[in-house]
């Protein structure tokens, strides 16, 4: 290791330790896609925090950037974190797209502020030529020839097109966007609904007990709502705090113009500067646990 790598580290290192004072939890960074081969470097970043005798916090904080990825790599992530912590906050410093949205929606609390974004929940999954594209586009369209052909409307191009489709592939899509909306549902009761106890908003109901059944209705409405492809028309739709909280009435934690922003910022930028620099596709970090991996042409 270089000697600017050392201090560079360091910094990182020092800032992880700022921002684990600043949420009383212990911090650790997810920065990249997640997949299944990703799962292993997530599982030793956890238990380095443990390394050399160190006692866990009750509370994680994950620190997490990515563009998205498979949704089956977030439910294993989602049972290992939870085997070690009983308590999960999601900070989003700039975005957690896709797969990231049904990872936070997992998690107790989610800290996000006015930059910061979540996304649709469409799936990515790989395609024959083993590239990871989202599963809705390819569902909603061929949906879309299905239903012309009912119509008796259907080009001789739209013809070739269905007959050149891998029903076993466009059945694996609908699995993908199922699991994704079914792992949203359960995670939002077990975990971000489970102090919801009284209603509190305006009403008939404000003040009376939130039953198991509306529970789970909020949560199939959201879910709902996340998975619609034609309400937010791209796989890349990047979705607000406002949109978050007035549209889908999502309970989230706004740090916006608050201490711990620049905290958060800091830990983020050194690590997306460090990142670039090096060429690293994927970056995790916990105390005593650095995990990295560079393009392979850098």
């Amino acid at each position: 290791m270089s000697d600017i790598d050392k201090v560079t580290k360091h910094f990182v290192a020092h800032r992880r330790e700022a921002l684990e004072e600043v949420l009383q939890a212990d911090v650790i960074a997810y920065y990249g896609p997640i997949s299944r081969g990703l799962i292993k470097p997530y599982t030793e970043t956890l238990e380095g925090i443990s390394a050399e005798g160190k006692n866990r916090c009750s509370k994680l904080a994950i620190c997490l950037h990515t563009g998205g990825g498979e949704v089956e790599a977030v439910e294993r992530m989602v049972e290992i974190t939870r085997r070690w912590y009983a308590e999960v906050i999601f900070v989003v410093p700039e975005k957690a797209m896709s797969a990231g949205t049904i990872f936070c929606m997992s998690g107790d609390r989610i800290l996000m502020d006015y930059t910061s974004a979540l996304g649709p929940i469409d799936p990515q999954v790989q395609n024959k030529d083993g590239q990871l594209v989202p599963a809705l586009g390819y569902l909603d369209k061929y949906n879309e020839i299905v239903e012309k052909a009912k119509n008796q409307d259907l080009s001789s191009v739209e013809f070739a097109i269905a007959q050149n489709q891998d029903l076993a592939t466009l059945r694996r899509y609908e699995q993908a966007r199922d699991l994704s909306v079914d792992l949203l549902k359960k995670w939002l009761v077990e975990y971000k609904f489970k102090d919801w106890t009284t209603h509190r908003s305006p009403g008939p109901k404000q003040n009376k007990p939130v039953t198991q059944e509306e529970k789970e209705e909020r949560a199939q409405e959201i879910a709902a709502m996340l998975g619609d492809n034609h309400r937010w028309h791209s796989h890349g739709r990047m979705i607000g705090i406002g949109t978050l909280q007035s549209k889908l009435r999502l309970e989230i934690d706004d740090y916006t113009d608050k201490e711990k922003r620049k905290v958060i910022r800091d830990f983020h930028e050194i690590i997306m500067d460090y990142m670039e620099r090096y060429g690293l596709y994927f970056f995790s970090h916990g105390d005593n646990s650095y995990e990295e991996l560079r393009y392979v042409n850098r």
